[in-house]
């Protein structure tokens, strides 16, 4: 895909600026100004979409290496495939993350089936059972990923929701979900269809006793969202343990300022957008690669 043009943003008009002066901190729809780079490429080749995604998706594991996410075989990133949207590409079971190429990864069909893919085509049932459920429930939903890091293992002990006590934890105001059954591993459709429906419309969910799930329109936005809410929790992890030394209650953001904070940072617009830097680092570190906003191979 060659480098395309990137035409100038539109910047909001007076009248547009008035019309959002309930905002007291301006009007969010500046914090990504709408133009070609905060969306995904748009392809009328759906093999050529299907090339695309699965390299972004071998990307996404590569950021997820470097973040530490990596946990012996548990975690898996899903995309849905786009010449056959009932099946979806995800890592073989039992290859770490940081060695994953686009060559390497598996699609597989509702049924649970492998169907396509490379030399290991081992898969993990767990994401099967948990992955089918949203894809099928979420049609909006291109990307999901999940994993058992540490900081959102701990929050995910204490059996709640993020507070809103930053500008980070905003993107999730109202926006995820504590899954609290824990029932062991999950090896039946029946539980990814309990999570599925607990996750409802949102991007998040701290499943209890467990790990973090995002999930997202682009590939970006869903490994975005999920690097920042590992952050939250281990930001929520610490003011908590301040709460406990001075016994001083916690500033949580008032009701206005966090929607009005969400709708700045946390559309798929500003999660796409908030991707592309961990893309270009992983572009060029692990694949000797560049692009301009993850559009077309451009030489280094």
């Amino acid at each position: 895909m060659a480098p395309s043009a990137i035409s100038p943003p539109t910047i909001p008009s007076t009248k547009a600026l008035k019309d959002n002066a309930e905002h007291a901190s301006g009007d969010p729809s500046l914090a990504f100004i709408q133009d070609e780079t905060t969306s995904p490429p748009t392809f009328e080749d759906k093999y050529e979409e299907r090339k695309y995604l699965k390299h972004r998706l071998a990307l996404a594991f590569r950021i997820f290496a470097q973040f530490g996410f990596a946990e012996g075989v548990a975690g898996h990133i899903t995309v849905r495939d786009p010449v056959d949207p009932t099946s979806f590409w995800v890592n073989p079971f039992g290859m770490h993350f940081s060695l994953i190429r686009d060559e390497n990864l598996i699609r597989v069909n509702h049924e649970g089936v492998v169907v396509d893919g490379g030399k290991n085509r081992r898969l993990n049932y767990a994401a099967y059972a948990i992955h089918a459920q949203i894809h099928a429930a979420r049609p909006d939903v291109l990307c999901a990923a999940h994993s058992h890091t540490k900081y959102g293992r701990a929050f995910c002990a204490t059996g709640r929701t993020l507070q809103p006590l930053t500008q980070d934890s905003c993107v999730f105001y109202n926006d995820h979900v504590l899954y609290s059954n824990f029932a062991g591993v999950v090896l039946a459709a029946e539980e990814g269809k309990a999570i599925a429906s607990t996750l409802g419309n949102r991007k998040a969910a701290l499943l209890g006793n467990h790990g973090l799930l995002t999930v997202a329109p682009s590939i970006e936005a869903c490994v975005a969202w999920f690097v920042l809410l590992e952050s939250c929790c281990e930001v929520q992890l610490l003011a908590d343990a301040s709460l406990a030394g001075s016994g001083k209650p916690l500033v949580e953001i008032g009701v206005v300022e966090a929607r009005s904070t969400w709708e700045a940072l946390g559309k798929a617009s500003g999660g796409y957008f908030m991707g592309l830097p961990l893309f270009q680092v992983a572009e060029r570190r692990e694949f000797g690669e560049s692009t301009f906003l993850g559009r077309g191979v451009e030489p280094l």
